[in-house]
């Protein structure tokens, strides 16, 4: 796939993977083996007819090939961008056993902007039965799934979002360059115009309760995400430049800190940035803050083979100058008058596997070292949300906080749903979306729509 070049990444927050054309397209999707008993369908959490689609797509058949995904995957063009498909589906492909894979994210991400920019939509499943009237608690994956499916069998539903943007993590977390802001609004136009309603501002657990929504409501989706970061408890993460990768998304992202001072907050990024983390939050962490200027060095405690993140992002950060220090794990952050002035690590080897089956990093006794830096940002994982569990505790967490629910997607309390990071913690937006998918099948056939 054809890149933004170099020097314009580095100078702006464009979209860096410029996708296919109707000709690379057409040329990738003829490579498709057209199987039989497909295995990325299995591999895919959508069940998305794969090769069916692939073959109209070649045909060029491209409204008949996006009823096809639309029928499973409500959003083709974000999924298309942000799934790891090499996880997946494309590492299910029957190709991947003999070369590369068809590259079935990208043939996705056609088919979804095709359907943006000819909006394309469903017709209205025709129902029987009462009108089921539902909450949506959180705009991000999870929910607008759950009101995609919901809205397609002529569900009354709306979305209650807390912050002032609609989108959640698609909005807040994932950068520009990865993920453009117009393709998740136009999404949520398309959810509009099929009657879902928006109401924004409102902090379901303060504004209002579960409870209370419920008196109107027949049943309620909680779908509000993992926003709690998670901070290493080590001497300094008090001192002034040193952030979540939470924080320092939003501020560039939601509240559009890199327009400073065309947008009214700013952040603060140092000469010299070290990230803490080696997962794709890490990379758009260490890429935002190239763009923003800084020399920029992302700390893993395993080796690089063991990154969670997508091997592209990896690629991508490289490109654009990031550099990496694996084996290594922080000790202290070193201040001084209450500013950042560089980290202290420890040096790690690797141990048996532990849960994960990746190997366990071990300290070296003795092998300490200093980084200099001013800023200072862990990504390191978030967890759920905790705001609507301590407010309502008729819905009961597991010890890490998740919200606990049956093969229905269904609570502990009676007719409320929930599904995606609040449920699983910190997970992919594909997998958010197929719990939406799920639930809203689940309340459909539970309420008796």
């Amino acid at each position: 796939m054809r890149k933004l070049p170099l020097d314009k990444r580095l100078r702006s927050f464009d979209e860096v993977a410029l996708g296919y054309d109707l000709k690379e397209a057409t040329l990738e999707a003829q490579r498709c083996l057209q199987c039989k008993d497909p295995p990325c369908v299995k591999a895919c959490p959508l069940h998305v007819n794969i090769p069916k689609f692939i073959k109209l797509l070649r045909e060029g058949k491209l409204k008949e090939a996006a009823n096809v995904i639309l029928e499973q995957n409500p959003f083709p063009s974000i999924c298309g961008r942000v799934c790891p498909q090499e996880e997946l589906c494309q590492s299910a492909c029957a190709l991947s056993k003999i070369g590369e894979p068809v590259a079935i994210g990208r043939l996705e991400r056609f088919i979804g902007d095709y359907i943006l920019e000819n909006n394309i939509t469903l017709p209205k499943k025709t129902v029987s039965g009462n009108k089921l009237k539902i909450a949506i608690v959180g705009s991000g994956p999870a929910g607008l799934s759950a009101a995609y499916f919901l809205s397609m069998h002529s569900c009354e539903v709306t979305v209650f979002e807390a912050l002032h943007e609609f989108g959640g993590v698609l909005v807040y977390g994932i950068p520009n360059f990865r993920l453009p802001k117009e393709i998740v609004y136009k999404e949520i136009e398309r959810l509009k115009a099929s009657g879902v309603k928006f109401v924004k501002n409102v902090i379901v657990g303060k504004t209002v309760t579960v409870k209370e929504i419920l008196e109107f409501y027949d049943a309620v989706f909680i779908g509000t995400g993992a926003g709690l970061p998670n901070i290493l408890n080590i001497p300094g993460t008090n001192l002034c430049e040193v952030y979540s990768a939470n924080e320092f998304l939003i501020r560039i992202n939601l509240m559009r800190a890199y327009k400073f001072p065309n947008y009214d907050t700013p952040i603060k990024v140092g000469r010299k940035v070290i990230v803490i983390g080696g997962g794709n939050v890490a990379m758009d962490v260490a890429r935002c803050a190239r763009r923003l200027g800084a020399d920029v060095t992302i700390v893993y405690r395993r080796t690089e083979k063991e990154m969670p993140a997508r091997r592209e992002e990896i690629e991508n950060a490289k490109e654009e100058g990031v550099k990496f220090k694996f084996l290594a794990s922080p000790v202290r952050i070193i201040g001084e008058n209450g500013h950042v002035k560089g980290v202290e690590f420890i040096r790690m080897k690797l141990g048996e596997p532990d849960e994960s089956g990746r190997r366990r990093p071990i300290p070296i006794p003795g092998s300490e070292f200093v980084m200099e830096c001013d800023t200072v940002v862990f990504a390191i994982g978030q967890s759920p949300n905790p705001l609507i569990p301590n407010t309502t505790p008729e819905i009961k967490t597991n010890q890490w906080g998740c919200i606990i629910i049956d093969k229905n997607n269904m609570t502990t309390m009676p007719r409320v749903f929930a599904g995606g990071d609040i449920v699983s913690g910190a997970a992919t937006v594909v997998e958010a979306v197929a719990d939406g998918k799920k639930a809203a099948f689940s309340m459909m056939k539970l309420l008796g729509k």
